[in-house]
């Protein structure tokens, strides 16, 4: 009798690794439910849209130039970490797809926390409430349309493309 119980308790603790591993492995779908390929120049992305919602919702913090703001790699009198650029020179194409979607919509801290990692001291707010899942996409593939080709391709990989 104990071994069929933990044989069955071992199987549905596998079976929920399983899904946990799936839900967050690049490429599949995201923990908002979306499954995102956001390639950089994709036909369905928006490149001049989504400069233009960078330039109205994201510069102020991030930079016209996507430079960031100075000391991003420290945290803040208020213990966050200040925006970060979006340029090659940040760490914004290290992350695959879903998880700058993630962050973007949801917010650092909540994104951070939906994967497990709790006390992220993200500033960076939700804009679920201020953009479409499509703006997001248009912002994000904007940002990747700067980067150079070796870096594109880092980050693609990173996203299982």
């Amino acid at each position: 009798m104990k071994v069929a119980t933990l044989t069955v308790i071992g199987v549905v603790v596998l079976a929920g690794l399983g899904g946990a591993v799936i839900a967050l492995w690049p490429g599949t779908t995201n923990i908002t439910g979306l499954r995102e390929n956001l390639a950089p120049l994709d036909a369905t992305v928006d490149v001049a849209a989504g400069e233009a919602i960078y330039t109205a919702q994201c510069a102020s913090c991030h930079g016209a130039n996507l430079e960031g703001a100075p000391d991003w790699r420290s945290p803040g009198p208020n213990g966050k970490y200040p925006p970060p650029p979006h340029d090659e020179s940040g760490h914004t194409w290290h992350h695959d797809d879903a998880t700058l979607f993630n962050y973007t919509k949801l917010g650092g801290d909540a994104a951070m926390a939906a994967l497990g990692l709790e006390n992220a001291n993200s500033g960076m707010p939700a804009f679920a409430d201020i953009l479409t899942d499509a703006e997001i996409r248009d912002v994000l593939g904007y940002i990747k349309s700067t980067w150079p080709e070796r870096v594109r391709a880092a980050q693609a990989a990173r996203s299982g493309g």
